[in-house]
């Protein structure tokens, strides 16, 4: 399936010169999402770990259905003030500014090793965060894994050794 055909891009949003990746057309089409779902399948289904991490909020989507098929435990990783119960936090950087990202202090057993989910990289610094959390609750992040990569933002690079693995690769000047 050329997957790039089903990935709306929106010019200039959220602000200027920025190609926005949109997901949302993978998820309005059955074919497409059930290809993104059983290439992440067949890249775990015999990969030994614990537990899957999915970064808010459309890594969940991808994520659930994953550790749906998978029957392993899914870890939801929120943004700051989102998530009930006592939590630990990380930091990232933002173009911006900063954010946090939380998890629950229970999230984990200690050594567990974990796959980290979300729909896109682009510099890493929520999949940097989120790794953070794991290894402070004790897990062991073993491999992230993206549908969409925005290659020219070196995200690939920032979160080494961290492996990634995508399904498809964005440059900037895409269209």
């Amino acid at each position: 399936m050329d997957l790039k055909s089903y990935i709306r891009t929106i010019p200039d949003y959220p602000t200027q010169g920025v190609q926005f990746r949109d997901i949302t057309t993978i998820l309005e089409d059955s074919n497409a999402f059930r290809y993104c779902v059983d290439r992440l399948y067949q890249r775990y289904q015999n990969t030994a770990f614990d537990a899957l991490a999915v970064i808010e909020s459309r890594g969940f989507v991808f994520g659930s259905a994953l550790a749906y098929l998978l029957h392993v435990p899914l870890l939801v990783i929120r943004k700051k003030g989102k998530l009930p119960g006592k939590t630990i936090s990380a930091n990232y950087k933002l173009e911006y500014g900063t954010s946090s990202l939380e998890v629950h202090v229970d999230a984990l057993e200690d050594s567990d090793r974990v796959i980290l989910i979300d729909d896109l990289i682009a510099t890493g610094g929520t999949v940097c965060a989120a790794a953070e959390l794991i290894r402070k609750l004790g897990g062991d992040p073993v491999e992230c894994a993206v549908v969409i990569e925005l290659v020219d933002l070196n995200g690939r690079e920032n979160i080494a050794p961290l492996p990634l693995f995508s399904l498809v690769t964005f440059h900037e000047d895409e269209t």
